[in-house]
């Protein structure tokens, strides 16, 4: 186990770092709060996943109408991809996803518990924002391939050398590396987080113990972030996406009208027919595709193809808002589709649960869509 034990402001800090599916680290843990018995007891944790691994019903009660309305389709996505990662690695270890961040809050006694991370969607959000096309394109290859390819055997060594420092840096420049704002927003900036969190519980408070519990990549960011000034709200906040994705998504609409225009009052209305048919038939036609991928229900495949062509005109609404919302009222997801959500490990089991197919459908209509509409708008101005 690997620990830093620090003054803050007059305050006994021990952080704990841990590797998240190391059953020993659920027993260091334990036997450590039980020694010094703190006052406050910090968890790597915010309150979404807090209530992940505390509440067993936790996927059940999901709306999945209210996740397509909110575009938070790929937020889900990853979301479920991530907890069922860590859970088939603590199942062949032998130890439940977030046993150690149980094992603190079990552990507690009279202690407060104290949720110290920030909010996942946030962090998703910011990472997605701030990735250059480069780095989202890399991200979602690496997720393709993992799914097509065979899942590569990590034994217990491998997860016991999670801990040591100098294997942890080397995963973490690696990252820096080929994905530099990645490793920025879910290491460096979360570093900065957790010890903003640290000095906000101790703040107005000496002679008091409080024993932190994160994972042992953070360790060393968070000791050089302690004591430093750290603007919380500003971390908390989803800046804007890049410009160019606003210029791009009010250029098409705008490219398409200029478009449709020159070729009425050049060629009449019968090439200004043409190209509405071909912009309508095109794009609805590839989005329809990208559902039928999905393995979409035929209503849902007709949604995409009516909307596509109008939604691709619209930067702030996609088809496969409409396409997923149709899937989910045709095939109602049912209780057991919200249970067999731990189960998913691959495309193979997101097909086949009504759940995530759903959210593919979602995810392939706007693909097809924007496929199409980079297809159509050339070829419709060479109807001019």
């Amino acid at each position: 186990m690997v620990q830093r034990r620090l003054e803050v402001s007059g305050n006994d800090v021990v952080l704990i770092g841990t590797a998240h599916v190391s059953p020993e680290s659920a027993r260091e843990v334990r036997d450590t709060i039980l020694e010094l018995s703190p006052d406050i007891v910090g968890i790597e944790l915010d309150e979404a996943r807090y209530e992940t691994i505390t509440n067993e019903r936790q996927w059940q009660e999901t709306d999945i109408y209210r996740v397509i309305r909110e575009g938070r389709t790929h937020l889900f996505l990853a979301s479920i991809l991530l907890s069922n990662f860590q859970r088939r690695l603590g199942d062949e270890f032998g130890s439940r996803p977030g046993a150690e961040m149980l094992a603190a809050v079990d552990t507690a006694g009279e202690a407060r518990i104290a949720l110290l991370d920030r909010s996942i969607n946030t962090t998703f959000k910011r990472a997605w924002n701030i990735m250059s096309l480069r780095e989202k394109l890399k991200i979602l290859s690496s997720v393709l391939f993992s799914f097509l390819g065979e899942d590569e055997e990590i034994t217990a060594q491998d997860l016991e050398k999670l801990k040591e420092d100098d294997m942890l840096t080397a995963m973490l420049d690696e990252l820096a590396t080929e994905i530099p704002n990645v490793k920025g927003v879910f290491i460096d900036e979360r570093d900065r987080y957790l010890a903003a969190r640290i000095q906000e519980e101790l703040s107005g408070q000496e002679g008091r113990c409080m024993v932190a519990v994160v994972g042992a990549g953070h360790l060393n960011g968070i000791v050089q972030a302690l004591g430093d000034t750290i603007d919380k709200a500003a971390l908390d906040t989803v800046p804007a996406g890049r410009p160019w994705m606003r210029i791009v998504g009010w250029g098409v609409p705008l490219a398409f009208l200029a478009l449709v225009a020159w070729g009425f009052a050049s060629n009449g209305a019968e090439v200004t027919i043409s190209m509405l048919t071909m912009w309508f038939l095109i794009n609805g036609t590839l989005s329809t595709i990208g559902v039928l991928c999905a393995w979409g229900h035929p209503v849902s495949a007709a949604v995409a193809f009516l909307v596509a062509p109008f939604t691709s005109l619209n930067p702030t609404i996609a088809a496969g808002w409409f396409a997923g919302l149709a899937e989910a009222y045709v095939r109602k997801p049912k209780v057991k589709d919200f249970e067999a959500l731990k189960d998913i490990d691959g495309m193979r089991s997101m097909w086949k649960n009504k759940i995530t197919r759903t959210l593919l459908v979602v995810a392939f209509a706007n693909i097809g869509s924007t496929i199409g509409t980079v297809i159509a708008l050339p070829y419709i101005a060479s109807l001019l």
